[in-house]
């Protein structure tokens, strides 16, 4: 990477917990500052590599990126990743297909928060 700085960039990789009982997927999104959505990548597979490595957990291999629409302004309100899906489902059916399926493991919202 050259000396500029770049642009803002998440990225999503997905890993596998092979110790755990039921092996649960892990999807974690970071933030890097790169000169390309490549180099994010790379950086990311890199990072992936060794959060593997350090936690027992296997990554996947599925890395996907997205660039900061607000470049080089990071802060509150920011979209950080998107992602579009066709579907012909409805939207009950979609959620429960993709992100509701009852097996995430979520902790609960205190009521204090809400």
């Amino acid at each position: 990477m050259s000396d500029q700085v770049g642009g803002w960039y998440s990225v999503r990789c997905i890993f596998r917990w092979t110790t755990w009982q039921d092996t649960p997927f892990e999807e974690r999104i970071l933030l890097w500052q790169a000169q390309s959505l490549r180099d994010a990548i790379a950086l990311a597979e890199s990072e992936a590599r060794e959060y593997a490595q350090g936690n027992q957990v296997d990554y996947v291999g599925l890395a996907q990126a997205y660039a900061l629409p607000t470049a080089n302004e990071i802060g509150s309100g920011v979209e950080v990743f998107s992602l579009l899906r066709d579907s012909e489902l409805p939207p009950d059916e979609y959620l429960s297909s993709y992100f509701d399926t009852g097996r995430e493991r979520l902790g609960d919202l205190d009521p204090e928060d809400a």
